[in-house]
């Protein structure tokens, strides 16, 4: 339920409706307006009638949160949520690209890209150093070595990066050198991890699940932020249909779906969406048309001698000639890149 507390409510009456709440066994999320305050109240609610809690000093109305994702729907936040890294803020007005290679593969491939896609323009490197493949026999990542040449890369070139984790017990050392950790669409529904990560208290970038429907994506960011933690990105990564053409088939009509519904910000994954660097441009703008926040764009300096996801990945030079055509769609629909 939502408490909706008077213009005037005083900070003591505000502080009272939630110790009641807790009391109850209620999580409270406050948010404070520039007009009013509202409390989000999540639990049973017949341990307390709103008819009883309106009669609280201060309380002007009690709404129910029909959505079963409580913390991530519109209807307890209006106003759309930021995340902050650094000086990037994500859900703003600016366009924010993250780029780069889809695994750390050595300290020279992972370097070359960073500066490249920092030279056209990307606020955030991406790179994989745990990578959960289809197949056991696959790359699977430098892990620890990895995490320490992402470190090594932000460090020369000042991008804060984003890398995944896979496993709840590599929490804590992705959190060492991650400025936000990303759940795969494979861990989409690992809610262990989920759990573990959103308490790392770090950003988290979800991305949607091969099959997953986008109420299913939306628990899924519930369960992060029920720890506490607020600062979810959502990502469109393309879902399995049966059309074969392309790798996946990029929802793009997830992203007004999830701004009707949710207040967290909505990025797009071209490269995975549709599995082919020819297509990933188009898909790139076509994400800026429909509103996307940002864009995750895999960039290798060869991507011809990529040990993951080469097909999909953009060469430098590619790359940079999309962020700028990029630009004029960003300015149409009023935002900045």
């Amino acid at each position: 339920m939502i408490v909706v507390m008077h213009p005037q409510a005083t900070p003591e009456q505000i502080k009272n409706v939630e110790e009641r709440l807790t009391e109850l066994g209620f999580k409270t999320h406050p948010i404070y307006g520039q007009e009013k305050t509202v409390i989000g109240a999540i639990g049973d609610k017949k341990s307390l009638s709103s008819e009883a809690l309106v009669t609280f000093p201060g309380v002007e109305k009690v709404v129910p949160i029909l959505k079963p994702y409580k913390l991530v729907s519109k209807e307890l936040k209006q106003t759309k949520t930021t995340v902050r890294v650094g000086t990037v803020e994500i859900g703003s007005d600016e366009i924010v690209v993250m780029a780069g290679p889809c695994a750390v593969e050595s300290v020279e491939q992972l370097i070359s890209s960073a500066h490249r896609v920092k030279e056209a323009g990307a606020k955030i490197l991406r790179g994989g150093a745990f990578k959960p493949r289809t197949s056991p026999y696959a790359f699977q990542g430098l892990e620890e070595e990895g995490l320490k040449m992402l470190s090594q890369a932000k460090e020369e070139t000042g991008l804060p990066i984003v890398t995944e984790v896979v496993d709840p017990r590599d929490v804590g050392l992705v959190a060492q050198y991650a400025d936000i950790i990303q759940i795969g669409a494979r861990n989409m529904q690992n809610f262990r991890l989920l759990q573990e990560a959103g308490m790392a208290g770090k950003p988290i970038l979800l991305k949607r699940g091969l099959s997953s429907t986008i109420e299913e994506w939306l628990m899924a960011a519930e369960y992060i932020m029920d720890t506490g933690n607020e600062q979810v990105i959502l990502c469109e990564r393309g879902i399995r249909t049966f059309e074969t053409a392309t790798r996946n088939t990029l929802d793009l009509s997830a992203v007004p779906v999830v701004q009707e519904n949710s207040h967290l910000p909505v990025l797009v994954d071209p490269s995975h969406g549709t599995g082919s660097w020819k297509y990933v441009a188009s898909m790139a703008k076509a994400a800026l048309a429909a509103g996307a926040d940002g864009l995750l764009i895999e960039v290798h300096p060869e991507p011809s001698r990529a040990l993951c996801d080469g097909p999909q990945s953009l060469n430098p030079d590619k790359f940079k000639d999309l962020m700028e055509k990029l630009k004029p769609i960003a300015q149409a629909v009023g935002k900045r890149i």
